[in-house]
């Protein structure tokens, strides 16, 4: 395989803000010419799917400044602290948003949302044996609950309706969890309702 490999020759950071911080790399091509990546820094961030035993899910609705627009998505958060554990993170975003804990979580993927100007990895987990917990949303923190059969929330996401990519793909992915019978752990789909 070639070695297509881009090397910083310099970087000048553009924004120090709450969230991101943003640079301007000057970087040295494969074939020995120069380019400039612009590019984000991004603490990555966890979200997780919950599954009902009667085989619904809960989304969150919320406005999204950016593309101004609203958004149903699955519960997620960022990681908070270099080194933060992924898993803790699903968790606690999940009782936050919603009010509900997860008895256990299944991790799904991790992956790189926006490669062509982020590094930002997000960490994609499964729910179940949801108890009722305490939602506490963050101050400046806007969200609708939406509860609904978690195979509606995949077929919309199979249909392209749902816009978030996180939660398109942790649908997805959950769905092919959930169909596969190695990963029952002794439990049929109709005893999870799906």
């Amino acid at each position: 395989m070639k070695d297509l490999t881009e090397i910083k020759r310099s970087s000048r950071q553009l924004v120090d803000g709450v969230l991101l911080t943003a640079y301007r790399d000057d970087v040295q091509l494969p074939d020995g010419g120069t380019s400039v990546r612009e590019w984000i820094d991004h603490p990555g961030a966890s979200a997780v799917v919950p599954l009902f035993p009667d085989g619904s899910t809960v989304l969150v609705r919320q406005f999204r400044y950016p593309p101004r627009r609203h958004f149903l998505e699955v519960p997620a958060g960022k990681l908070d602290v270099v080194g933060e554990d992924p898993e803790a993170v699903a968790a606690r975003e999940l009782e936050e948003e919603t009010g509900w804990k997860a008895g256990r979580l299944v991790h799904l993927a991790s992956l790189y949302p926006c490669i062509g100007y982020s590094n930002e990895q997000i960490h994609l987990y499964l729910a179940f044996d949801l108890v009722k917990g305490i939602q506490d949303l963050g101050e400046g923190e806007f969200v609708e609950l939406v509860t609904m059969p978690f195979q509606e929330a995949v077929a919309m996401a199979q249909a392209g309706n749902i816009l978030d990519m996180k939660t398109g793909m942790a649908l997805l992915l959950a769905a092919a969890y959930l169909a596969n019978p190695e990963n029952n752990n002794g439990l049929g789909h109709e005893s999870q309702g799906v």
